[in-house]
């Protein structure tokens, strides 16, 4: 006797195909598959919207920055981020466009050089690492003063005051104005190499008691700055003649360090630039020696006078 499960011999494909397809289990699994367009979006509204929950919730006044600003870089400074880049009162920490969203905003702004890092925290909380522009210089120009980086990069103005005059080393002698907003390079060649001599006086200005650059009076339209010559002024008057900006490739220049050693060491000789019978004009720019003169001498600045000019090898 042949088993109740064994196909008769007169069975057709298609009798067979329908057989396996109206098993209960298996119509069971097709129905489910069919159900899943309808009730995928139901579901999804059934689940716990982590985005609205508290703890994923970053109001950007809570952004971290590090470092703070301090003075002058405004202490609203992330009220400025986030005007400029039209962000919302609020965000999401799970949102994984927020870190690009955040560093595109903090880069738009004038102070901020270069955005290190964004990392987002649990719980909310983000934390902005960047890099801020220095100032290093006060740029006077007839209608008031404007603040360099070190790149000669404009800052914000309005960040700036008359108290401030006292905090950075004066260029003068520049006669144009900015063209481009804060956050733009000063479309000067003279003022993007007196911000480089700025920067390597940064340190020790008031040390080395300058407190002026002083920018040549008139630069060639065709000129990148390489060939202009700066002098500095201390307060008392005296002027010492400094040469090109650091970064020169002309032949000759003496190093940035080694007129730094030069100034060096005419304060520990003298004590002062303007003794003993100052002010002078003082030349360190030759290789041999340093020259000076008084300035109400009508001799050339290169002639050595007879009252002790120094020799410096």
């Amino acid at each position: 006797m042949a088993r109740a499960t064994k196909k008769s011999d007169d069975e057709t494909p298609v009798e067979g195909f329908r057989e396996w397809l109206f098993q209960p289990s298996r119509l069971l699994r097709f129905a489910l598959l069919a159900s899943i367009p309808v009730m995928a979006p139901w579901l999804y509204r059934q689940l716990p919207q982590l985005e609205s929950r508290d703890e994923y919730r970053l109001a950007l006044d809570k952004v971290v920055i590090d470092p703070a600003p301090v003075a002058p870089i405004p202490a609203d400074l992330f009220e400025q981020v986030q005007k400029r880049a039209e962000l919302p009162n609020e965000l999401s920490v799970l949102d994984r466009e927020l870190p690009e969203r955040l560093a595109y905003g903090f880069a738009l702004h004038p102070w901020i050089a270069r955005v290190v890092e964004v990392r987002n925290e649990f719980p909310a909380a983000v934390k902005v690492t960047v890099e801020y522009r220095k100032p290093v210089a006060l740029v006077h120009v007839p209608n008031g003063y404007y603040a360099v980086d070190k790149d000669g990069i404009l800052l914000p103005p309005q960040d700036f005051s008359k108290a401030d005059a006292d905090e950075y080393i004066a260029v003068k002698g520049i006669t144009s104005t900015p063209q481009n907003g804060a956050g733009q390079r000063w479309d000067d060649p003279a003022v993007t190499a007196a911000a480089k001599l700025a920067d390597l006086l940064a340190p020790k200005w008031k040390q080395l008691q300058v407190s002026t650059i002083v920018a040549p009076r008139t630069v060639p339209a065709s000129s990148d700055g390489d060939a202009l010559q700066f002098d500095l002024e201390t307060k008392t008057g005296t002027r010492i003649l400094w040469g090109r900006a650091p970064g020169t490739q002309h032949p000759g220049e003496l190093t940035p360090t080694q007129k730094l050693g030069r100034l060096n060491k005419y304060l520990a000789e003298f004590g002062s630039f303007d003794r003993p019978s100052g002010p002078y004009e003082i030349d360190i720019r030759h290789w041999q020696e340093i020259t000076r003169r008084p300035l109400n001498s009508s001799s050339a600045s290169a002639a050595r006078p007879k009252d002790a000019s120094p020799r410096r090898r």
